[in-house]
């Protein structure tokens, strides 16, 4: 066990004098369980329930009167209650469509108890049979572990806050980027970079690879709709993983016979387990952001690890001397996507890209990042300044003068003119440094 990231969010949650209950989303496996259980010591008294259980559904659908279940669910825990605070964490909550509605009775009238549900298939069900009471719970997405938090596991933390500060000595990247590739390499499951940090063998993660594709795949029958939604979800678990970073047609996904509405359900079924993501291009290059629906999107699923498990691309991440250049560029889109996925805990969050929208036009930023009310523009490759034409054309058409390069050469800031004169400053920011973009942008 090791500290995540959003353990931080939790406590502020818990001092919230509004607070509401919680509610995690985020896809099997990523830590939920794992994550609460240790957010639970900072509380006297801890209550879990797994609605897995029949008997733990039954208690909760006995009443509707939170008072009267409180210590009820004590005793059912087999807990002592001691003075002090609460936390009540309901896991596997989409079981129980009377529980979810209960959140709302907890939130009005038993205020003081700390809430939190998760489910891996609630994200699935919301617009089903479970309706979420609204304005009456919040919530908190639950990612892969990030670079950070996977240093934070292999007890590198020394390298935390000169990345955050900038001042990381020179000595220090080449080591950096070794660390990165590793962690590119093995993804950000909380099981694999537990089991990575406590054997340093690659060899033995293959069986929770498995396990873990296994998994979704034997929950393809709750996702699905019906028998031909079923067939068209199984045919993305076992072949669109290759696609990851690719812009995708849905009608004939990957040769397939599917048309585009049947893969689109498809997808939006799995965007709700939190899986993957379709990715559209922005509309402008100015705000407000708005996804051009009519384009083709980019495919990125949730963890590079099984990305690279899939396709059998990991003997590239050996041979190539540079994380861009490992399977065409591909592996580094996906990571770093993933990078910008984990810096916001936020639900509703939604990357992009950007495509210029002019006739005859090929310009294209891989990836932006909405910050302080501008969009930046964020580039994966290497090469010289000038070379960064699409990067160029964005800062053309829009009003700030701040750029992003990931790369994997050392940190630093250029000041660059486009062919309009326009002078802007390109951050060039090593795949390591992903996660302290925020802090980067707030001192320049």
């Amino acid at each position: 066990m090791f500290e995540r990231n959003i353990e931080k969010e939790l406590e502020r949650w818990a001092k919230d004098k509004y607070r509401k209950p919680l509610v995690l989303r985020g896809a099997r496996q990523v830590g939920k369980t794992t994550i609460v259980n240790r957010f639970a010591c900072r509380f006297e008294n801890y209550l879990y329930v797994n609605l897995e259980k029949s008997e733990a559904v039954k208690l909760f659908e006995s009443t509707e009167d939170v008072k009267s279940l409180l210590p009820l669910l004590f005793l059912f825990c087999n807990v002592q209650r001691q003075e002090g605070q609460i936390l009540l964490f309901i896991d596997e909550i989409q079981n129980s469509p009377h529980t979810v509605s209960l959140l709302r009775y907890f939130y009005e009238e038993l205020s003081e108890i700390h809430v939190i549900a998760a489910g891996s298939l609630l994200e699935t069900m919301l617009d089903r049979h479970i309706s979420l009471p609204v304005g009456r719970v919040q919530y908190m997405a639950i990612h892969p572990c990030s670079f950070a938090e996977f240093l934070n596991a292999i007890g590198e933390t020394r390298f935390l806050d000169p990345i955050r500060n900038t001042d990381l000595p020179d000595i220090f990247h080449n080591r950096l980027n070794e660390l990165f590739r590793t962690y590119s390499l093995m993804g950000g499951m909380p099981e694999v970079v537990s089991r990575y940090a406590a054997e340093k063998d690659f060899t033995i993660l293959n069986q929770i690879y498995n396990a873990l594709l296994n998994a979704y795949k034997n929950d393809v029958e709750k996702y699905a709709k019906n028998n031909s939604q079923l067939s068209v979800i199984r045919y993305i678990l076992e072949e669109g993983w290759t696609f990851s970073g690719e812009t995708i047609t849905l009608g004939g996904f990957g040769g397939s016979p599917y048309k585009a509405r049947e893969t689109g359900e498809a997808f939006r079924m799995l965007e709700k387990a939190m899986l993957l993501e379709l990715v559209y291009p922005l509309k402008s290059a100015l705000m407000p952001m708005i996804s051009d629906l009519k384009r083709a999107p980019k495919l990125f699923w949730f963890d590079v690890g099984l990305v690279n498990y899939v396709a059998n691309i990991r003997k590239e991440y050996v041979t190539s001397n540079d994380l861009l250049d490992v399977w065409r560029g591909k592996a580094s889109e996906q990571i770093t996507a993933q990078e910008l996925k984990a810096l916001s805990t936020d639900v509703g969050a939604k990357r992009n890209f950007w495509v210029r929208n002019k006739r005859g036009s090929t310009a294209e930023v891989d990836l932006v990042y909405l910050f302080d009310g501008y969009i930046i523009p964020i580039e994966v490759k290497s090469g010289h300044n000038a070379h960064l034409k699409s990067l160029h054309q964005f800062m053309d058409e829009t009003v700030h003068n701040t750029a992003v390069r990931i790369w994997s050469g050392k940190f630093d800031i250029n000041e660059v003119k486009t062919q309009h004169n326009k002078t802007f400053r390109l951050i060039n920011l090593p795949f390591y440094m992903i996660f302290a973009l925020p802090e980067i942008l707030k001192k320049i």
